[in-house]
């Protein structure tokens, strides 16, 4: 081939017109050596030309070549990152980087020896580290038998979280310090779940209580919808809902809503409802969401905590023109027909929506966490009635114990956190498949889709 590609190169350089060039280079051929050609005067120009230093940069001397000892290494990033130079820490054990720890480097050992002696299948044959590490909550089983790690490494491992005080970070989270240094916010989804007796103070302010002060406007809404009490702009009972939102605020209210649809109970509160969602700005979209329904039926739920997302509100905007449509343009339409999960009760007012029925939720809820907040309670409290999303919190705050409580070696969120850090920063494996064998689970993948 190299060959064939010089030929090319030789006659390619040889023609004397640009008709003779155009016949040549209509053959596959004659057009990759030519790309060839280019690439290699590109990468000659480049590494021959002086550097012209910006506004800013520090030199303009070009990088020098690796010395001799490092040609041939494998690239940093194709490593795993127990493999990689342990980078230099700042002084005093407090700021210590973890990767820099010597509970760090014991791992970084016993990964590279299970790495190069030890088969899953021969982990295996040890029952006694099988039964260990399947753990067990709310008759809900996790099994971790298969992961490529003995039972010695796994106690180096909960020595390593001890290290980095994962405990006292679990404590911090709960009780609402701002962990999130970058926002300098408090990360607080479980509080969305926590019991109305329980108390969470941030910045002088109990979360809880507002929390609960949300849910119970909540409540009180869908249950109006549903008993027919709030009706449509002519007087129809509403029977379908439409969210609209992207990310968050429609892959966890989706994901759910598909794992509701085939639950015996939530099946038998939502017989003669219909829930759809709206997060394309594709117009084929809006069409697939508001196909087949009658508009003096439906109820849209705009999701945007600011009120301003672009691709939110064109989409809102798309189905207020289709309720307009059917109904006219009278006020009340977007009124009995429109509300919002949103803070802004400005801009949910200036778009024509009842302030009454704006839903509040907060920064500190991650996007990926909201569907315990008014972005998932609200489309599904009308679909399925707030019974049954009242039980879906109380499965989230079974959880959300278990992992404030549990210790550390029989906590399943902890554990799982811990073999993420083991595959991927020990053993290198930088890539997780999550393969749901249920069709109510169908997305599930991308809802935690950022997971690691």
């Amino acid at each position: 081939r190299v060959q064939e590609h010089s030929h090319s190169l030789q006659r390619i350089l040889s023609c004397a017109s640009r008709s003779q060039l155009t016949r040549l280079m209509a053959r596959p051929t004659y057009a990759l050596a030519l790309c060839l050609l280019c690439v290699t005067h590109a990468a000659a120009f480049l590494a021959h030309s002086p550097r012209i230093p910006t506004a800013g940069s520090r030199s303009a001397i070009p990088r020098p070549a690796s010395p001799p000892y490092l040609r041939g290494r494998v690239s940093p990033l194709r490593m795993s990152t127990a493999e990689r130079p342990a980078p230099s820490s700042p002084s005093g054990d407090d700021n210590q980087l973890i990767s820099a720890t010597a509970e760090w480097a014991k791992l970084a050992d016993k990964a590279a020896a299970i790495k190069r002696d030890t088969h899953i299948r021969d982990l295996m044959q040890d029952e006694d580290r099988s039964r260990a590490m399947q753990l067990e909550m709310d008759n809900a089983v996790v099994d971790f038998s298969r992961q490529r790690i003995t039972t010695d490494a796994l106690q180096d491992l909960l020595k390593l979280a001890e290290r980095a005080d994962v405990q006292g970070k679990i404590k911090k989270m709960v009780r609402g310090d701002k962990i999130n240094t970058s926002e300098d916010r408090s990360v607080l989804h479980t509080a969305l779940r926590a019991p109305r007796t329980e108390s969470t103070v941030v910045d002088g302010v109990d979360v809880v209580a507002e929390v609960w002060e949300v849910l119970d406007q909540i409540k009180a809404f869908s249950d109006k919808v549903r008993s027919g009490k709030h009706v449509g702009a002519t007087g129809k009972k509403i029977k379908n809902f439409i969210s609209v939102g992207i990310g968050g605020s429609y892959l966890g209210p989706a994901f759910m809503h598909e794992v509701l649809r085939f639950e015996r109970n939530a099946m038998e509160q939502s017989e003669g409802y219909n829930l759809r969602f709206l997060s394309n700005v594709d117009p084929t979209d809006s069409i697939i969401a508001t196909q087949g329904l009658d508009p003096e039926e439906t109820m849209v739920i705009v999701v945007s905590k600011t009120f301003t997302t672009a691709e939110t509100m064109l989409n809102a905007r798309t189905v207020r023109e289709w309720l307009w449509e059917g109904m006219g343009k009278g006020p009340e339409v977007v009124k009995q027909h429109m509300i919002a999960c949103s803070s802004n009760l400005e801009a949910v007012s200036a778009f024509g929506i009842d302030e009454q029925n704006a839903f509040a939720f907060w920064d500190w809820v991650g996007g990926r966490y909201s569907v315990c907040s008014a972005v998932g309670v609200v489309p599904l409290a009308l679909q399925y009635g707030f019974e049954t999303v009242e039980t879906f919190l109380q499965g989230c705050r079974n959880v959300d114990e278990h992992f404030a409580n549990a210790p550390l070696d029989r906590n399943i969120p902890v554990m799982m956190g811990l073999m993420g850090v083991w595959n991927n920063n020990f053993l290198g494996y930088h890539s997780r498949v999550i393969n749901p064998y249920s069709m109510n689970l169908a997305k599930f993948a991308s809802h935690i889709q950022q997971v690691d």
